[in-house]
């Protein structure tokens, strides 16, 4: 059981790897190409909360969303509550270069889970579920503990 949460680690690591070398031709990195997802699923997230989403520092993402942003294919909004803050969007030019990405997850996602049963998927989901949210449920660290 301890080798568990190194192999899920291991897995994630190698369909990572399989996007990327499928995603290689697109022109964008592995960092821009989650910025783009988590985007297109949650448009208008601010730079903040889109930051700890993807758990980088804050100064990591400016610099990712503004090379995105150069290229067209963010745009950074004004936050109407917050004008210290910007809501991050995904542009109409990013949609093409989205929906080619899809489509690279979409076959990689096929080879990677070739012959496996449907039934065998669900339950891995659902187990995974609940020990995502076994974690999330934990204790927080004591920071005095961890000096």
């Amino acid at each position: 059981m301890e080798t568990l949460p190194f192999e899920i680690g291991e897995t994630a690591h190698a369909l990572r790897k399989a996007f990327d070398r499928r995603a290689v031709g697109l022109g964008v990195t592995r960092a821009q190409w989650k910025v783009l997802f988590k985007l297109e699923r949650r448009p208008g997230l601010r730079q903040i909360e889109l930051a700890d989403l993807l758990d980088i520092e804050p100064i990591t993402l400016s610099r990712i969303v503004d090379r995105l942003e150069e290229a067209g294919l963010v745009e950074r909004a004004a936050d109407p509550a917050d004008r210290r803050a910007w809501r991050l969007h995904v542009t109409r030019k990013a949609q093409p270069l989205i929906e080619k990405l899809h489509n690279v997850a979409d076959e990689m996602i096929a080879e990677a889970f070739a012959g496996i049963d449907a039934e065998h998927i669900e339950i891995t989901r659902a187990v995974l579920g609940r020990v995502r949210e076994n974690a999330s449920r934990a204790a927080p660290m004591n920071r005095a503990s961890n000096q």
